[in-house]
């Protein structure tokens, strides 16, 4: 494995969890948004505000007969249906509006007398509603002095942009630094809308000419200034996040670090050959990792025991080609050792004896590629039958071969397979003195049963156990290999096929299973 840049588990889980502790401090932020919304809110109060205590002045002027020669700039008029509504929204964008410097200081000026007892008129309504709204509010005549509300009666705001802008007709909204009593919190840096004060001036338009403005301002809601104010709430929650936090981290450590950390020990006690390492692991954590796991284990198993099974067939088949080599190779140092003393029929003897291991050795390696082309065979979805099969066999000397029933059921196997089968079955049966071989299939659930039955000598009690294992045989001395019947399971396990040996009577009776044709 090339050694790329991958990160390990726990870094991964680690920055996840971290990741989840710093999401709702990251969200601080996103406050801008809601607080822009904050700003636009009370800006939009604060224009309520003003057009109830316009329409309040307006009255009272009307109702004092002030003559609009006193009033300010002239206003275009619009067409009346047009005038019916005429909705102000708010405007203020804390991402695109300047914030100004904090408000001038009113300059003193003289006001007219007319105005100024309307404006006595209403101090009190407006200090009632300053008090419940929280928002500073002054009423400006024509020139922009202060006739009522806060401290600078008599005083001009004239020379304020915004009340200038609302004294020639236009309403007007601005944003200003917020002259602060006390230092603010430290959690306030992080927002721009703790700094500022929202200020409103709408002008007060009595026929078609500006009669005064309200001037109003307010400090919007915060979030962060009430979070300060519940820092023991917010503490709570970072604790509660915190816990959360390590508890999300403890439950996939257990769940998934842990499992995986101890497979991949468990891995590296396998490969150093610990046998004990297959062992289920201690915990699991989920079913998906159980079935990982289990999966995992049962595959070593399976290719430990296909170790353990090829070095014990290396072992027989040294075992078996080792006899015969050294039978061949001590007859053919005697044969060099005695020169002319040996007579002629011992010569023959021992040459016998190395033609007959020479056969042996032959009929070994080619009963070996048999086995292994028997182990490697593919599953086909050809078909075959026992008519079909049988006449390509030719039955060894002095055995015959005959179908009982079930001649024509089809089975899942090519006709080359099915004749290895019987073939190996046919040798098997002479070399146990049996001269008729009689074979049966049937359906049984969804696969084919074939039985094959011989009149044989029969397996004794003591060796039914070992019939199949690699290079068993009770007539070596007549060329047994111990391999047909290897052979046989072979082919059947590669075709999803079984072979048992089941008792009989007279002679052996094997039982083979197949799928059942679709």
């Amino acid at each position: 494995m090339k050694d790329k840049l991958r990160p390990r588990l726990r870094l991964v889980v680690l920055a996840l969890l971290l990741a989840v502790m710093l999401l709702p401090l990251a969200g601080l932020f996103f406050f801008r948004i809601y607080e822009n919304q904050l700003v636009r809110e009370t800006e939009a109060e604060l224009i309520a505000q003003s057009v109830v205590i316009a329409a309040v002045y307006s009255h009272n002027l009307r109702e004092a007969a002030v003559s609009p020669n006193e009033f300010g700039a002239l206003v275009s008029t619009r067409n009346p249906r047009e005038a019916r509504y005429t909705p102000i929204e708010p405007r203020l964008d804390l991402a695109t509006d300047p914030i100004l410097p904090s408000r001038p200081d009113a300059v003193p000026a003289t006001a007219n007398s007319q105005f100024t007892a309307i404006g006595a008129g209403l101090s009190d309504i407006l200090e009632k509603t300053k008090n419940t709204t929280l928002a500073g509010i002054r009423l400006l005549d024509p020139t922009g002095v202060v006739i009522a509300g806060g401290g600078d009666i008599g005083s001009s705001f004239a020379n304020v942009e915004e009340v200038r802008t609302a004294l020639e007709g236009q309403y007007s909204s601005v944003m200003r630094t917020r002259v602060l009593d006390e230092p603010a919190p430290s959690l306030y840096s992080i927002s721009r809308g703790t700094r500022i004060r929202v200020f409103v001036a709408m002008p007060v338009v009595l026929d078609s000419r500006v009669a005064g403005v309200v001037y109003i301002a307010r400090t919007p809601n915060n979030i962060v200034k009430h979070l300060y104010s519940e820092r023991g709430k917010a503490a709570l929650a970072v604790v509660v996040i915190v816990g959360a936090t390590l508890l999300i981290g403890l439950i996939f450590l257990r769940t998934i670090s842990r499992p995986i950390y101890e497979l991949m020990e468990r891995t590296a006690r396998i490969s150093a050959g610990d046998r004990e390492a297959m062992r289920p692991l201690s915990h699991h954590g989920t079913r998906e990792m159980a079935e990982l796991s289990e999966a995992f284990l049962d595959m070593a198993r399976k290719l430990q025991a296909r170790s353990d099974t090829i070095q014990t067939f290396a072992t027989h088949v040294s075992h078996e080609l080792k006899s015969p080599l050294t039978a061949i190779q001590g007859a053919a140092e005697l044969l060099r050792e005695s020169g002319d003393e040996m007579d002629t029929a011992q010569r023959l003897r021992f040459y016998d004896n190395i033609a007959a291991d020479t056969h042996r050795l032959n009929e070994l390696v080619r009963r070996l590629i048999e086995l292994a082309r028997a182990e490697s065979a593919d599953l086909t979805a050809e078909t075959t039958s026992l008519a079909r099969v049988l006449p390509g066999i030719k039955p060894p000397e002095g055995l015959t071969i005959n179908i009982s029933s079930g001649a024509q059921l089809p089975f899942q196997m090519s006709s080359e397979y099915a004749g290895i089968i019987l073939t190996n079955l046919a040798e098997n049966s002479v070399q146990h003195g049996a001269h008729q071989l009689i074979l049966n299939a049937r359906i049984e659930v969804e696969a084919i049963l074939i039985t094959a039955s011989d009149d044989g000598n029969g397996v004794s009690s003591g060796n039914k156990d070992r019939i199949f294992d690699p290079f068993f045989t009770t007539r070596r001395e007549n060329g047994g290999t111990g391999i047909g019947l290897g052979i046989i399971a072979a082919l059947l396990k590669a075709h999803n096929g079984t072979i048992r040996l089941i008792d009989s009577e007279a002679g052996a009776r094997f039982e083979m299973i197949l799928p059942k044709t679709v």
